[in-house]
């Protein structure tokens, strides 16, 4: 197929689908530990492999890809987002970039709504109630939670996921869907309504859930004075990028109670979650698992497997971005 085996390095453990697929075409060196790579790990594997197949924990960085005697000429994703690449640096360098859209979205805005449904039916504190042993019987009105039907769901980011997650809501929830994108997005299939700005969507909304990706552009840009205009009783979901949430205002408006509760698939800083964060008993925490299924995972693995055959192939990526 190729003219000289191209050899790809892979950065994290991968489903074993995918590892074939890469061996079967490709010298592959595999990350059987793990472990996270260091910046002089990441360097090095730019001067020694044609090809990585990397996922969000490894940061591309322009100093990264300023690496003298690079080798390497395509970066394959196993994820959407690629706030963790410095693209405009990778393009500078003529370093092709590729990611996995559309296979994730279901999964993803699944979750979502899991978060939804945990939030507003205090998930968290009636099974800490029930494995604590604290729990003594049916109560008529005691751990209520929030019907949605014909409340308002408000959508930040109506990309795939948005759009997916609004879907469930309406449909299967009967929820009222409000939403904000920057840019025109074209009909959809169920009752939406568009908003003129981030700040209309805070306000109206019985629960706000961010599908925005985690570009510098979007850093902070749901901050304290966003957060401020939420109803006391709303409910704050995030499944897209930490980054994109002024943390600390959100841990404050959970703390005091500003907003009822929140579900949170992401954080700013991964993995470190702030005790604060963690102490908060009015929110559901999930170590960004919105793309894990096995049948997602693997379809992840094997369309960035896919770039990089396409690419050492001379054909078109399926989905490169740079």
């Amino acid at each position: 197929m190729f003219n000289a085996i191209p050899k790809i390095l892979v950065t994290r453990k991968m489903p074993d689908v995918v590892n074939k697929k890469l061996m079967s075409n490709f010298t592959v060196s595999l990350n059987e530990s793990d472990k996270l790579f260091t910046e002089v790990e990441l360097q090095r594997a730019l001067k020694e492999a044609d090809g990585i197949l990397c996922s969000v924990t490894e940061r591309f960085t322009k100093k990264i890809l300023n690496t003298t005697d690079r080798k390497t000429k395509i970066i394959a994703n196993f994820g959407v987002g690629l706030d963790h690449i410095d693209l405009k640096s990778a393009k500078s360098k003529s370093i092709v970039v590729t990611n996995t859209p559309g296979v994730l979205t279901d999964a993803t805005a699944d979750l979502a709504i899991y978060l939804i449904l945990a939030a507003t039916r205090k998930a968290y504190l009636s099974e800490k109630k029930l494995r604590d042993g604290e729990w003594t019987g049916f109560s008529a009105v005691e751990d209520l939670g929030v019907s949605l039907k014909g409340k308002t769901l408000g959508i930040i980011g109506m990309g795939r996921i948005g759009k997916a997650t609004a879907r469930r809501a309406n449909m299967a929830l009967g929820m009222k869907v409000i939403y904000f994108n920057r840019s025109y997005i074209g009909s959809i299939d169920f009752p939406a309504r568009p908003a003129q700005s981030i700040g209309h969507v805070m306000r109206e909304s019985d629960i706000v859930s961010i599908h925005l990706p985690g570009d510098k552009g979007n850093h902070g840009l749901i901050n304290e004075e966003q957060i401020s205009l939420m109803k006391d009783n709303s409910f704050f979901i995030n499944t897209s990028r930490g980054e994109v949430v002024d943390q600390k205002a959100l841990i404050e408006a959970l703390s005091t109670r500003k907003i009822a509760g929140g579900g949170l698939d992401v954080f700013e800083n991964e993995p470190n979650i702030p005790q604060s964060l963690i102490d908060l008993d009015n929110v559901t925490l999930l170590p960004h698992i919105g793309s894990a299924t096995k049948e997602v995972r693997d379809e992840m693995g094997l369309l960035a497997v896919e770039n990089l055959i396409s690419y050492f192939g001379k054909k078109d990526c399926p989905s490169r971005v740079v």
